[in-house]
């Protein structure tokens, strides 16, 4: 595979150092990659970051994958985008609302789309580390020395 990035001036930069391609401008990201995978994290700066404009300049065989959160597209747009055939396939993990609970929203009924609910980042060995570190707290509670308490005032009113 060949990897293309589009980031921050300062990712770039260090994206182009460590040897990656580095697309010329954000439109001609969109219109040369097969798959475009986003992986950022959402702050106002991120927020509808992926347009309509931008996903209908994808080729009509590519992917959109987002793991990271919803908001960084457009609202609607991919939906929008899809059925139009711009991108023609999406696999999603994050949703405008969550917990999705209308099952004909147009993600999950698309044929072409993937979706999971808001687990497909997380590895067998990650949820061990989660929940054995979460047992270790309840059972540290149990035994009346709490661990990682953010809030200790209250363990003295009781």
């Amino acid at each position: 595979m060949n990897v293309m990035v589009w980031a921050r001036e300062e990712s770039r930069a260090r994206a182009k150092t460590d040897g990656y391609d580095v697309a010329p401008s954000v439109e001609a990201f969109y219109e040369r990659s097969d798959v475009v995978s986003l992986h950022m994290r959402l702050v106002n700066e991120t927020k509808g970051i992926v347009t309509a404009a931008l996903l209908a300049r994808m080729k009509r065989t590519s992917l959109l994958v987002n793991t990271s959160r919803a908001p960084l597209i457009e609202p609607g747009a991919l939906a929008s985008a899809l059925r139009v055939g711009r991108p023609r396939m999406a696999a999603v993990d994050v949703f405008e609302e969550e917990p999705l609970r209308d099952t004909q929203h147009p993600l999950l009924t698309h044929p072409n789309v993937v979706c999971t609910p808001h687990i497909g980042y997380v590895t067998r060995d990650e949820y061990e580390i989660q929940f054995a570190d979460i047992f270790d707290q309840i059972v540290a509670y149990a035994s009346g020395r709490p661990v990682n308490v953010v809030n200790p005032a209250v363990l003295q009113q009781s």
